[in-house]
């Protein structure tokens, strides 16, 4: 089985999107071919859209944007819808990260993922929610199934099962195994140190757009 993965954050590193799909393509080994797509703008190639042809199915990893997709990606998958490809039976599986603890937040943008691959004439096969994506990229790496990584691990585990056998799955929502209010306390004091890094003031946090 050949499956793709596709980066949609805007991020080129260090985002949540890759940190999830590296830990989903552990699970496969050598029972799948593995071939990995960045979407980080606007723009998908005629090149890229050809060897996605080739593929049996596509997993679509991208943070929560005001409860949807990221624009830059919404304009990649009507360039895909475009290229016609209905007549390969592809499957389209997602992963959505959000900066809220919950996620069950992810709910709307699976289903605009959804929504377009069925009206694209893809096979939409499920998709999974992750909260406290703000941290992923920060945690320290262990096995998987230990520390606050462990609902997302197993939700993970199972997804690479459901993906490798072309099935399809309900819609899971997880969330890191953490505290909310210390999830929240720390967003809270990376977001100071963020605006300090870029010459602003911690009360500038407050500010509304004029």
């Amino acid at each position: 089985m050949r499956i793709a993965l596709i980066n949609g954050s805007p991020k080129v590193n260090n985002s949540a999107s890759s940190v999830l799909l590296e830990d989903l393509k552990k699970y496969w080994g050598k029972d799948a071919e593995v071939v990995n797509f960045g979407f980080h703008s606007t723009a998908v190639s005629k090149e890229i859209i050809e060897e996605l042809a080739k593929t049996d199915a596509w997993v679509f990893a991208y943070p929560l944007y005001v409860d949807g997709i990221p624009g830059h990606l919404l304009s990649c998958l009507i360039q895909l819808e475009e290229a016609r490809l209905q007549n390969r039976q592809i499957h389209i599986y997602g992963i959505v990260n959000c900066g809220f603890y919950e996620g069950i937040q992810a709910q709307l943008a699976l289903k605009l993922l959804q929504n377009w691959s069925l009206k694209a004439g893809f096979i939409w096969s499920g998709g999974v929610g992750v909260g406290g994506g703000g941290g992923l990229a920060m945690m320290p790496k262990l096995e998987p199934g230990h520390g606050p990584k462990a609902p997302i691990d197993k939700a993970l585990a199972d997804f690479s099962d459901i993906i490798l056998k072309k099935k399809v799955q309900e819609n899971n929502y997880v969330s890191v195994a953490f505290p909310r209010f210390l999830y929240k306390m720390g967003a809270q004091i990376g977001w100071r140190q963020m605006i300090k890094a870029n010459g602003g003031k911690s009360k500038d946090l407050g500010k509304i757009p004029e």
